[in-house]
């Protein structure tokens, strides 16, 4: 922790502009500096939970003080350091791969490495130019890893406002961006709050396949397809199954027909460029993948962490949705067999979506 002698010694405004170059340096996009009070937020969140929004996401419950107060979750933090880095491998927002049932749709997030390890890392360089420049103080770097507001938090700092689709939006690039935060005990000067840009517009909320918005601003995340497709473990609602058509792993959807998407920037990221031919691969070849083959062409990805099951789970009912034909019938037909009692009752019911 730094302490009150050696604060004496440092011109906080000059490093707040020093910390901000060092970011860009190391890839981010933006990098802006916010207070901790997020007593503006506590209500809106402590309400979604109340009303049960979060589905089985558990974890979103626990810790919910220190989720709202992040001196609660590193001592002595005073200052939040957010950053944005932009992830779309390309600048079109076309809906047409939805159009498509026999193509797989992964969200655009998802396609290529994860993102954690690579945020985390660059923030962990950045704290350590800051330890260069100061001398030793208290931080933490975080990035959707930990009970941490980063929307709530990334909104305060000005990287942009929290749309009606719930994530944050950027005047200059849109939404297709990951977001990261680098909590410190340095006070260093805030930046000015974005105000809120939506307007009239409610493309978002009138696109969503499964009407999971209850109002502008406000998810029932219990019906989302990212959350049906991600978070649940058990099998997926029949109500919902259809409205998913080919989209196996996330849903893009609200940011897709975001006006303000037109100002998407595309990312010069290696590590976020599409592997294995997951921004096009057909339902039949990924739901064909064995086990060890899905461990092997997810390493390094996002898409690990929901498991086999669950990943043949989305796949069957993609293939429920997907245009008839003989060889996704055999496909299913092959799995009734081998497949877990979960992954069997989706493909029971792909079989029916066929037979009907």
């Amino acid at each position: 922790m730094i302490t009150s002698s050696s604060a004496g010694t440092i011109d906080f405004d000059d490093l707040a502009q020093e910390i901000k170059g060092w970011g860009i340096e190391l890839g981010f996009q933006q990098v802006a500096i916010t207070d901790i009070n997020l007593d503006d937020y506590k209500g809106h969140f402590n309400s979604w939970l109340d009303n049960g929004y979060h589905g089985e996401m558990a974890y979103m419950a626990n810790n919910k003080e220190k989720r709202c107060d992040p001196s609660k979750l590193l001592e002595g933090t005073c200052r939040v350091i957010c950053v944005r880095m932009d992830y779309a491998m390309d600048s079109s927002n076309s809906l047409e791969p939805l159009r498509n049932s026999n193509v797989a749709y992964v969200s655009r997030y998802a396609r290529g490495r994860d993102y954690h390890k690579l945020i985390r890392k660059r923030l962990q360089s950045l704290a350590e130019k800051i330890t260069s420049k100061v001398g030793h103080h208290g931080y933490r770097a975080f990035t959707d890893s930990a009970p941490v507001l980063e929307r709530a938090l990334a909104e305060k700092s000005g990287l942009g406002w929290i749309g009606k689709n719930t994530l944050l939006i950027n005047k200059q690039a849109g939404s297709w961006f990951f977001l990261g935060e680098l909590f410190t005990d340095l006070p260093l000067p805030i930046d000015k709050t974005e105000s809120d840009h939506c307007g009239s517009c409610s493309a978002c909320l009138d696109i969503c396949p499964t009407n999971a918005f209850v109002a502008p601003n406000l998810l029932d995340a219990s019906k989302c397809i990212s959350y049906l497709t991600i978070e649940l473990r058990t099998s997926i609602p029949v109500e919902f199954r259809s409205a998913m058509g080919n989209r196996v792993f996330g849903c893009d959807d609200c940011q897709l027909i975001c006006p303000w998407n037109k100002f998407t920037k595309v990312s010069t990221e290696e590590d976020f460029s599409p592997r294995h031919g997951l921004d096009n691969a057909t339902l039949l070849e990924l739901f064909k993948w064995t086990e060890k083959e899905f461990l092997s062409n997810t390493e390094g990805s996002a898409i690990r962490r929901i498991g086999y099951e669950c990943w043949q789970r989305n796949l069957a009912v993609g293939l429920g949705n997907a245009a008839n034909s003989a060889e996704i019938l055999a496909a299913l037909k092959a799995q009734l067999d081998n497949a877990s009692p979960m992954v069997r009752e989706h493909v029971q019911w792909a079989l029916e979506q066929h037979q009907a």
